[in-house]
């Protein structure tokens, strides 16, 4: 038993002595049904706060030889299967977190170094007539040990990726980094040595240009995260039982914390909702986690069209993205569509595979991301909130020939690529143009169900506001006119959809003309029967 070489199961039950624990050895189901495989080279990433540490230790207390682990995991769903034995602290296991070895070295140009002569002492301590002085890297090393015994290792690396971030811009460290992990697991030697190898971070695998560095390695991400969907956070399901146990609103926790989606499941950042339960408020909990300051920089990068598109995101909206040209690190960022790509795996955006867009999540991120625009006084930000905050104060006032006026000037100041040909079209403008009102209401809800049919958009104040802050139901209308929008509002009584709501309700209905590019807006206070 060592501190990298076969550890011992004390950091796992740290995770398991905590308040809230869901049970995440599923995956274990999974690492165990490609053990020895080429499907068992796996990078899992995930942003900060979702767990990666506590599925490294995870693995490593089941895996290691250096443990027994079996009265630990019996009683959890890993221990419902038939397997469970079979694999159950049966094997060499390397754990290695690189963040402790960054914070360990001396000289950040040493690392590899450290870690070679950290990990190679303990196997000589495990295998000192295998291990002669003469072996001086890790490979040679496992790669001895497998020819002699036919022991196969599990390796895990806990924050890969880390030097790939925070030394973006030292060349040789990088170098040396990705050819220790070449060497580690690429080509044919590696594969007889190599039971399991898992590398978690926030980034995938680097990706280079010449070649591929790591191509052998499936990637799990927030982009794409395939059969790993439901162990990266916590599910809606698991978020639903803790609602119930702990006595909260699930609805109100959806409405923090939820949005990503990985393929069919909705997905919630697990300290978020741990944080909401232990403290009992619900806020932002994401500015504690060290990515924040890295935003900034990125958001306030020189790219055509990108803080057009953190604004429309902002509001409510989804925009196009190309994920397949950014290149897993940070260096190689060249255009808008890298810098989306990237906050997608810190976690500050959402993205749908299927229609390839991204999105802000859920209410936590949207005040994150404010905070972060507000840090650098963005003047397009500053002009255009003035400009939304007096589209919702007219609103608020029912001064209707005001509003239309405002969202005309809006769509032409600061929306022109965005042409009127539909009331899908009008609909991206108007989630612009309500861009202050994210202060008070939540995310507008877009063709909610209700009465007889669906309204185009419902904003919902935050509890908080409710007393001040009317609810808003919109119904929109192209080339036609506001009272047609007003009259479809009421006759088919879609204020029915906020029959339980206690505050008052506003009716709004707007029109654009095709011809003459004017706006026309009703509005009428909802009178409750």
């Amino acid at each position: 038993m060592g501190r990298f070489v076969n550890p011992d199961n004390s950091a796992f039950q740290v995770a398991l002595n905590s308040k809230i624990y869901v049970d995440k050895t599923g995956l274990l189901e999974y690492t165990n049904s490609v053990l020895d495989t080429v499907d068992a080279y796996i990078c899992n990433s995930r942003p900060r706060r979702f767990g990666k540490s506590f599925t490294a230790n995870m693995l490593a207390a089941y895996y290691s030889r250096g443990c027994e682990s079996g009265a630990m995991f019996s009683g959890l769903n890993i221990g419902k299967t038939e397997e469970f034995k079979d694999h159950l602290n049966k094997y060499d296991v390397i754990h290695m977190d690189i963040q402790w070895f960054l914070s360990n070295c001396k000289k950040v140009d040493q690392i590899v170094e450290f870690i070679t002569k950290s990990v190679l002492s303990e196997l000589r301590e495990a295998y000192p007539d295998v291990l002669l002085s003469e072996v001086e890297t890790l490979p040679d090393g496992l790669s001895r040990i497998k020819n002699r015994t036919g022991r196969k290792f599990i390796i895990i690396i806990d924050e890969w990726d880390v030097l790939i971030r925070d030394e973006a811009a030292n060349k040789q460290v990088q170098d040396a980094y990705i050819n220790f992990l070449r060497g580690m697991f690429k080509g044919t030697e590696p594969t007889k040595y190599i039971q399991l190898a898992y590398l978690t971070g926030i980034l995938p695998v680097k990706k280079e240009i010449s070649q591929s560095a790591l191509n052998n390695f499936k990637l799990y991400s927030m982009v794409s995260a395939g059969p790993l969907a439901s162990y990266i956070g916590f599910t809606e399901e698991e978020v639903k039982q803790l609602c119930e146990t702990y006595d909260q609103d699930f609805a109100e926790v959806r409405r923090w914390y939820d949005g990503y989606q990985l393929g069919k499941y909705h997905v919630y950042n697990p300290n978020a909702v741990v944080s909401l339960i232990t403290e009992g408020e619900f806020q932002s909990y994401w500015s504690g986690t060290a990515s924040y300051d890295a935003i900034v920089p990125l958001i306030n990068m020189d790219f055509d069209g990108l803080r057009a598109s953190i604004i429309e995101m902002l509001s409510g909206a989804s925009v196009e993205v190309d994920v397949s040209s950014f290149q897993n690190d940070i260096v190689n960022i060249v255009n808008k569509d890298d810098v989306l790509t990237y906050l997608i795996h810190l976690g500050y955006l959402a993205y749908l595979g299927g229609l390839r867009q991204a999105f802000v999540p859920n209410e936590e991120i949207r005040q994150e991301l404010i905070r972060a625009t507000r840090r650098r006084q963005w003047n397009e930000l500053i002009v255009f909130w003035q400009e939304s905050e007096q589209l919702l104060n007219d609103t608020l006032d029912m001064d209707g020939v005001a509003v239309a006026a405002q969202m005309e000037k809006i769509h032409s100041e600061y929306v022109p690529a965005i042409q009127y040909n539909n009331e899908n079209s009008l609909g991206s403008v108007l989630a612009l143009a309500y861009l202050s009102a994210m202060q008070y209401y939540f995310k507008p809800i877009r063709e909610l169900p209700a009465g007889r049919g669906f309204a185009d958009f419902v904003f919902i104040p935050k509890p908080e506001y409710r007393n001040d802050y009317p609810a808003l139901i919109v119904e929109l209308k192209w080339n036609r006119n506001a009272k047609t929008a007003m009259k479809q509002i009421k006759e088919k009584r879609y204020p029915d959809s906020l029959l339980g709501y206690t505050g008052d309700i506003l009716l709004v209905g707007i029109n654009n003309d095709k011809k003459t590019k004017e706006h026309q807006c009703l509005i009428e206070q909802y009178v409750k029967k």
